[in-house]
Formats: structure tokens, C-alpha cells, sequence
């Protein structure tokens, strides 16, 4: 369809409201829009000053084909435009890269109840609390609720009983409801009874129940269990304040601001919960040769909220735009309450959105300007992105190296305070695995190295990184359990797709855009690990080589061996070199003896 069929096509829309596709020859979805009439939306672009604009211009250049879908009203048609857009991701649309969504808490509507963390909302019978600011606070209070309260995240089938408990109840994660006798219907309840009560923020309650525990064990003089349950109270209290702040109710505000030098746009969007930052979350775009931003707003709010679970109060942006009227209203729906967009003109709303914008272009500074992060900013970004629940200063990362299951060696390479640390290397031989098994040798590694920190009563890092997916990151948790190491926290990075596991959050891996600061580091942490690791083993495997060949040869004994491999390292360099070289390390008549052995053997 040439320009002026196109130009006729648009004449034909219907005045009613609805959604336009503009396609190439191919049928390729290139742009989704959305109008409350069709037809004068559409003819618009075939203006001369819509046409003299580069984007419109190009798009109706490349364009082939309109097609339209009509509907009822503004409203339907915004809801259609954004599901479309995700469906299609349109090459002139704008398009929200990152998706991430905060976690909830799910509590399972089953006999024996259990917690587990997740994105997806699911209408399953379960209870769900959150969101949760930031996403790691989530995480920790799962990770609590299974150790003080007993009630399991676990995979076992729950409704049949079974002869013995699993690794979680022996390490006092679980009641072990799946094993006769080891709790009872009453008690697992009485359990679940307790995470309702901190899931829904009644601290008041179960504090209560908490005391009174207390003074019962206290009066029975069971001092150790009285206070094992004052410090369970106190943690209670501390978390219900974290749960407090990010409870979404009430003047719940969320505030956008960008910086801007096309084609190059970084936003910026804070979380604020009863006056108090509790998050922030980051967005780049790198093609934006046409930068409107009423237009690009429009766009990137819809594709944040439409689909959301959760939607704030109140939304702050800094330009007005088009279709506010009617997104609030959708989002007013979704909600069940009042939400309102807001352009700030003054006090203090105007200066929080101006924090917002400085650190937009800070974030812009550090995306595309390519500077180093401080030590600390990389930590807090590291500890932000992974969900953990302090910045690690410190990283150990673990890699296996073997040719077919032969020499198998592993490594350990550490990061702190900024830089890697070369005297905190070490080097390991694995002595109990045979053959090619990489998930029982770093069982092995990972049992060795935390097992000795453990019997020295030494620091462990603040993570734990192993090369590798997903088998490798249960392996080094297998491990650790086995300790009784229960909170050490543990990632592995996949060399193929690049993605971060975290051992915990194992259905929902870390992928980062490919400027990413975390990205970068844990990629060198784990690309030197691999390489000394590498070097190790080809190291080791040079020495093997070297001293069957020379053993083999009369009169030439293990410190022989051990001055050649010293100073030429492989048995391609002994081989390679001259008499008189050979003469000055190891002598004369051990270097004839080499020689003429070395040439007897075949290469």
C-alpha cells in the first residue's frame, strides 16, 4: 500500500474510539495507538507538519498497512493500546524494558499452609500481603517466618505422610507436618495463626501471645526458651516497623522524573510510604531521537500501572499530558480507590520531584557516561539488585576446572572494598570426586572452604558467588546446609544468558541490561575466577605431564623434576630447550640424561 492508499485507508477509520496498527510489508506491527476518534487521530499523521517530524515521518515512510480495532470507549481503548503494546513491542512505540514487579507473600490455602514469595498474584484460594519496598525486605521476611515460626517453603507433598522429615526441619525451618508424630494439626496451626498475625501487621497481638509464652516458660524455668522468645519478640517488633514503612495505604505516593539528552533518556521513580523514601527504581532508553516527554510519559505510565496489582494514591509527574483524565479514571477502577496524577508547581511536592530529577541525571551520569562507581555505591547497588539484605564488602567466587573429569581443580577469588584481592586467593585439588561431576566438586570445595571458617570461628563473606546456573548454586547450598550455614547469602551467575540466580529467589533470576555496574562486577569476579582456575589446572596438568614423561627416564629423579618444572613449567619448553639451558638448572649430566631421554620418546 504506497502513501496516498494509506493516506485514503486513514479517511475510511470510523469517528468512534479505538486502537490503530500501523504494519510494514511484512505485517510487522510497527506502531500501536490509541484515539477517541480513529479516523481524525489517524488522518492527523499525514499533515505536513506531522510528516516533517523524523519519527512520523519514518513511520509512515516504512508503513504498509493500517488496521484498526474499535471499542466502546476512551477508557477500553487505553487498556487495548497497552496490552497490544507489550503483545507487539513496537519498534516506534516506547517501550518499558524493565518489568519488574515488587513481591508479595503468599500464604497457601492448604491444610498445612506455607509461605512463599512471588510476583504473580493467582486467584488460588492463598492469602496475599504486599507489595513489599524494597523487593529484599520480602524475602527476609520469608526467610524469618520460616525459622521462628516453623512454616515451610518447601516442595513436598504435604498431603500424604512421609517416613522421614527433609533438610528444612533438621535445620528448624519447618514443624515437619509431613512425618507422623514430629508435630501435631494443633501446633502447625497455632503456627500458622502467628504468621497471619505478622502478615497483617497486628503486632499488638501477636506480641501479646509472644509475652505471655514467656512468662509461662519463664515460670516453669525454662530460661533458654524464655529467651529465645524475647529475642523473637524484639525481631518481631523491628520487622513490623520495616512492614509498616512499606505497607502501600493511606498517602502512598510514587514520583517520575527523567534527564534527558537524546536519543538518551534515564527516569527515575520513588516509592514514598508516610513521607519516607523506601525505594527507587531505574529506567534508560537509548533511541529516542524524538523526545516528547507529555508523550513518552503517557506511554511509560500506562506500562507501568495498567497491569500493576498494586497502584499508589497519589503519582507525580513532571510535564502534563493528554490522556491523564482517563488513566486516572482507569486506574481509580483498578484500585477501588481515588488515585490522582499530579504535576507539581511548588512547596514541597515541587522539591521532592526535583530530588527525583537530580537523581535521574544522576543515574544518567552513571549509565552513559561510564563513570566508576564509589566502592560503597556499587555495594548498596549490588545489595539492591540481588535483594540481599546488607552490601557485601566482600565476595568469594568459586569456579571448577577439568578436561573430561581429569585434574580437577577449583578455584576462589576474592573481592573487597572495591578491588580484587590477590593474597585472598586460594586454590583448591579435588581429592573425593571422580570422574566428570562439577556439582560434587563444588559440594566439596564449598564444604572445605566454610567448614575450616566455621572450625576458626572466622568472618564468612558477605556473598557467595559460584560459576554456574542453577545445579552449581544448589550444590554450593547443599553444602552450606550440611554446615548448618543457613543465612550465608549465595548466587551463581549463568555463563550463557548472563543471568544472576540467588539462592532463595531461584524462580525469579536477575537480569540486567548489559551497562549494568552489578553486571560488569559480577562478571569480572567470575571471569577471574574462571581464569584462575584455568591456569591452575593448566598448571597442574603440565607438572603431571612433565614428570611421566621424565620418571620415566633413568637416573632422573623427583627433585630433577621438580627444578624443571619450576623454571620452564610444561614438558613443551623442557623439550624446547638446549642443552646448556637445561645444564644451568639442573646440571650437566642430568641435562644429557634429559636430552637424550626426551629424544627417544616420541612427541
Amino acid at each position: 500500500m504506497s502513501y496516498p492508499d494509506l493516506r485514503d485507508r486513514a479517511a475510511e477509520l470510523p469517528p468512534f474510539p479505538g486502537v490503530y496498527l500501523y504494519k510494514d510489508a511484512h505485517g510487522t506491527v510497527l506502531y500501536v495507538g490509541k484515539a477517541k476518534n480513529l479516523r481524525n487521530r489517524v488522518r492527523s499523521y499525514f499533515s505536513e507538519e506531522r510528516l516533517s517530524d523524523s519519527k512520523t515521518g519514518t513511520l509512515i515512510h516504512d508503513a504498509r498497512q493500517i488496521d484498526f480495532i474499535q471499542v466502546d470507549n476512551n477508557k477500553e481503548a487505553l487498556a487495548l493500546e497497552n496490552n497490544l503494546i507489550k503483545q507487539w513491542k513496537p519498534r516506534f512505540n516506547i517501550l518499558l524494558r524493565d518489568d519488574k514487579t515488587y513481591p508479595y507473600i503468599k500464604l497457601t490455602a492448604e491444610r498445612y499452609p506455607r509461605v512463599y514469595v512471588t510476583r504473580r498474584l493467582k486467584k488460588d484460594g492463598s492469602t496475599y500481603y504486599g507489595p513489599y519496598f524494597p523487593g529484599n525486605l520480602a524475602h527476609r521476611l520469608a526467610h524469618f517466618i520460616h525459622r521462628y515460626f516453623g512454616v515451610p517453603s518447601c516442595n513436598v507433598d504435604l498431603g500424604r505422610k512421609h517416613s522421614h522429615p527433609c533438610l528444612q526441619y533438621h535445620l528448624h525451618r519447618c514443624l515437619g507436618p509431613c512425618v507422623e508424630g514430629l508435630t501435631t494439626d494443633e501446633n502447625y496451626q497455632a503456627a500458622v495463626h502467628r504468621v497471619r498475625l505478622f502478615l497483617e501487621g497486628r503486632h499488638k497481638d501477636l506480641a501479646q501471645e509472644l509475652k505471655a509464652r514467656i512468662e509461662t516458660a519463664s515460670a516453669a524455668t525454662r530460661y533458654e526458651e524464655a529467651e529465645a522468645l524475647l529475642n523473637l519478640l524484639r525481631t518481631v517488633e523491628e520487622l513490623g516497623e520495616k512492614q509498616k514503612m512499606a505497607a502501600a495505604e493511606g498517602s502512598d505516593t510514587d514520583i517520575l522524573a527523567y534527564y534527558a539528552e537524546p536519543p538518551l533518556v534515564a527516569v527515575n521513580l520513588f516509592h514514598l510510604r508516610h513521607g519516607h523514601i523506601v525505594d527507587r527504581r531505574e529506567f534508560f532508553w537509548e533511541d529516542r531521537t524524538e523526545f516528547d516527554p507529555p508523550e513518552f510519559f503517557s506511554a511509560l505510565l500506562k506500562q507501568i500501572y495498567l497491569n500493576e496489582p498494586y497502584i499508589p494514591a497519589f503519582i507525580h509527574v513532571p510535564v502534563e499530558f493528554e490522556d491523564c483524565d482517563v488513566l486516572e479514571e482507569a486506574l481509580t477502577e483498578r484500585r477501588g480507590r481515588k488515585v490522582e496524577i499530579h504535576t507539581p508547581q511548588r512547596g514541597q511536592k515541587k522539591a521532592m520531584l526535583a530530588l527525583v530529577e537530580s537523581n535521574a541525571q544522576h543515574s544518567f551520569e552513571q549509565r552513559f557516561r561510564v563513570l566508576k562507581p564509589t566502592s560503597l555505591a556499587i555495594q548498596t547497588a549490588l545489595q539492591e539488585a540481588l535483594g540481599l539484605e546488607t552490601a557485601p564488602n566482600r565476595i568469594e567466587c568459586f569456579d571448577i576446572s577439568h578436561i573430561q573429569g581429569t585434574d580437577t581443580v577449583a578455584s576462589m577469588v576474592v573481592w573487597e572494598g572495591g578491588r580484587m584481592k590477590k593474597s585472598d586467593y586460594r586454590k583448591f585439588i579435588i581429592r573425593t570426586v571422580e570422574g566428570n561431576d562439577d556439582f560434587a566438586s563444588m559440594r566439596e570445595v564449598i564444604t572445605r572452604r566454610y567448614g575450616k571458617l566455621q572450625a576458626e570461628g572466622a568472618p564468612r563473606p558477605g556473598l557467595v558467588l559460584v560459576d554456574g546456573g542453577l545445579g552449581q548454586l544448589h550444590a554450593a547450598a547443599e553444602a552450606l546446609e550440611a554446615l548448618g550455614i543457613t543465612d550465608q547469602p549465595l548466587a551463581s551467575i549463568a555463563k550463557r544468558e548472563e543471568w544472576i540466580y540467588v539462592y532463595g529467589q531461584e524462580d525469579e533470576p536477575i537480569v540486567l541490561d548489559k551497562f549494568s555496574p552489578v553486571l560488569h562486577l559480577v562478571q569480572m569476579v567470575r571471569d577471574e575466577a574462571h581464569r584462575f582456575a584455568v591456569t591452575f589446572h593448566r598448571t597442574r596438568r603440565n607438572a603431571n605431564r612433565l614428570r611421566s614423561e621424565l620418571v620415566q627416564i633413568q637416573g632422573v629423579g623427583e627433585r630433577t623434576v621438580h627444578k624443571l618444572l619450576q623454571n620452564f613449567g610444561s614438558l613443551e619448553r623442557v623439550r624446547a630447550a638446549t642443552e646448556e639451558e637445561l645444564a644451568g638448572v639442573v646440571g650437566k649430566s642430568s641435562a644429557r640424561k634429559v636430552r637424550e631421554g626426551l629424544q627417544q620418546c616420541p612427541v
